[in-house]
């Protein structure tokens, strides 16, 4: 076992591999007979969570199956190298798939990181079906699923979190599932540094020539900007946000959906 592999269960195991192994214990992520495609997107998170995944599998009492996924949606030369590198360093041995989605996303005028966005996840849905797969897992932590929340109530007027767990919508039986649920990004970032990791952040073919990936997302960049300016002067700001989604109480909201179909408060007053 090398240094790397070590840091999981000495240095690092309660911030990661313990909040790893309690969000599947709690939101019941890998059941007897799965096999599991780790979506592995070249950045530290999935990376992070594919070794997350070899070490829960050496200690589980689950069996199960899991197959490493690398999609190459044409990220340049240099970005794919680090990934493939990166791979080597962390002993990852990874299935490439090579994609042409960047290029098809060009093409689009209006919204290509949106039309990218929704090419990739199918191209995820499809290559994870193809591989005999029934589950997808992505790389998702604590902040994204508390700066999703805060997102909807800030810039769509709704209150919708992201979940741990899924049904797909078109491949009957496949689920997505997001492991890393409880772990926080500070917490990665660390054991990247400690471990002395290089890994990609924006790879994206839209920004890479044109402005930075800080300034790729304005809206998930101000939420982080905010959160911070928070976290100062609301005690546990984070984790208030994080159980807000379930500790929802009905009887004071003025509305809400269940399967798309829209209830009000005025329905208890009649």
């Amino acid at each position: 076992m090398n240094n790397i592999e070590l840091s999981l269960i000495n240095e690092y195991k309660k911030p990661l591999y313990d909040k790893f192994v309690k969000a599947i214990e709690d939101y019941e992520l890998i059941m007897p007979n799965d096999k599991i495609c780790v979506c592995i997107s070249g950045g530290k998170d999935s990376m992070l969570m594919a070794k997350l995944f070899e070490e829960y599998k050496k200690h589980s009492n689950i069996l199960f199956d899991v197959t490493y996924l690398v999609m190459n949606p044409g990220y340049n030369e240099f970005n794919f190298n680090k990934i493939l590198n990166n791979l080597k360093i962390l002993n990852i041995n990874a299935t490439i798939k090579e994609t042409n989605i960047f290029e098809i996303a060009a093409l689009q005028e209006k919204s290509p990181c949106y039309l990218c966005a929704k090419m990739r996840r199918g191209a995820l849905y499809r290559l994870a079906f193809d591989l005999g797969c029934n589950k997808i897992a992505l790389g998702h932590h604590f902040d994204d699923v508390i700066e999703t929340t805060l997102m909807n109530m800030l810039n769509s007027g709704s209150f919708q979190t992201m979940l741990p767990k899924l049904h797909s919508q078109n491949y009957e039986g496949m689920e997505l599932i997001r492991p890393m649920y409880l772990i926080k990004e500070e917490d990665v970032l660390d054991w990247a540094a400690f471990n002395n990791l290089d890994f990609i952040r924006c790879a994206c073919k839209f920004t890479e020539e044109n402005y930075s990936c800080e300034n790729s997302n304005s809206q998930r960049k101000n939420t982080k900007t905010l959160i911070r300016k928070l976290r100062n002067e609301i005690p546990n700001l984070e984790e208030n946000i994080f159980k807000s989604a379930s500790n929802v109480n009905l009887d004071k909201v003025l509305g809400y959906k269940i399967n798309k179909e829209i209830h009000t408060f005025k329905e208890d007053l009649k």
